[in-house]
C-alpha cells in the first residue's frame, strides 16, 4: 500500500464570505447575500458526498460577529432556523451528521432547540459529516481547552509534565474529529479569522477571489483539484 496521502481530502474546511460584498454589488440588502450564501452551502454539501470528502466544516457565525447591525444578526439567526429545517431531509437522505461547534448557549432559544433536535435526529450517522461554527472563535476554544487542563492539573489528575499535543487537542470542541486537510477562503480575503487555528496547522490553504454566494461545485471541484496537485510534506524534506 502506498505511504502517499490521499489525493482527496478528508476533511474540508471553509471561510464563507463575501455574502455582503454579493449584495452590495447587486443593490441588495446584505441579507439577500447570505439567503443566496446558503444556496452555496447545499451545493458544497452536496458537492463532498460527491467527492468523497466526510468532514465539512464551515465559519457560519463567528463570535465577533455579533457586533454587527441587529437587523442583520436578527435575519441570520432566522435564517439559520430555516436552513436547519429545508436542510433536515438532505441530510437524512445522504447520512450526513450534523454537528456544532462554538457557544451554544449564545444563540437565541429557537435556534438551540433546532439545532439540538436535528443534531440529535442525525448522531447515527458515522461517515460524513457537517459542522457549523456558530458563535465560535479558535482562540475561546483553545482557551477553554486550558482551563480543562489546568483544573485536572490542579485536582492531580493529569500530572502537567505529561501534558503534550494531544492532550490540548482531546480538550477541544470535537476531539474526534480529524484536522482539516484543506482549507478554503472565498473573496480573496488573505486572512485565517480565528478559525480552528490549532487545527488548521497543516492544513493546505486555497484563497479564491469567487464571492461566497458563487462558490459552487465548478468552484469547489477546482479546489480539490488544486489541493490534489500539491505535496504535503508535513514538516519533512521529501
Amino acid at each position: 500500500m502506498s505511504d502517499e496521502p490521499s489525493k482527496v481530502p478528508q476533511h474540508v474546511a471553509v471561510i464563507m464570505d463575501g455574502n455582503g460584498r454579493w449584495a452590495k454589488a447587486r443593490g441588495w440588502p446584505r441579507l439577500k447575500g447570505h439567503q443566496e450564501g446558503a444556496k452555496s452551502l447545499r451545493a458544497i454539501l452536496r458537492a463532498c458526498r460527491d467527492h468523497g470528502v466526510k468532514y465539512l466544516t464551515v465559519y457560519a457565525f463567528s463570535s465577533e460577529n455579533w457586533i454587527r447591525p441587529k437587523a442583520e444578526v436578527s435575519g441570520l439567526m432566522s435564517l439559520l432556523k430555516t436552513f436547519l429545517r429545508k436542510q433536515e431531509f438532505e441530510l437524512h437522505e445522504n447520512k450526513v451528521r450534523l454537528r456544532m461547534i462554538g457557544q451554544m448557549a449564545d444563540l437565541p432559544g429557537a435556534v438551540q432547540q433546532e439545532l439540538q433536535r436535528v443534531m440529535a435526529a442525525t448522531a447515527h450517522y458515522p461517515d460524513h459529516h457537517l459542522i457549523l461554527a456558530l458563535s465560535y472563535g479558535s482562540r475561546a476554544e483553545i482557551t477553554a481547552a486550558c482551563r480543562q487542563i489546568a483544573r485536572k492539573a490542579k485536582a492531580g489528575t493529569l500530572d502537567p509534565e505529561k501534558i503534550t499535543d494531544a492532550t490540548v487537542a482531546q480538550h477541544l470542541y470535537l476531539p474526534d474529529v480529524p484536522d482539516p486537510d484543506l482549507l478554503i477562503r472565498t473573496s480573496g480575503e488573505m486572512r485565517i479569522s480565528n478559525f480552528l487555528l490549532w487545527q488548521i496547522s497543516y492544513a493546505e490553504l486555497y484563497v479564491t477571489p469567487v464571492l461566497w454566494p458563487d462558490f459552487r461545485e465548478p468552484e469547489f471541484a477546482a479546489a480539490l483539484a488544486d489541493y490534489a496537485g500539491r505535496h504535503r510534506r508535513f514538516g519533512d524534506i521529501k
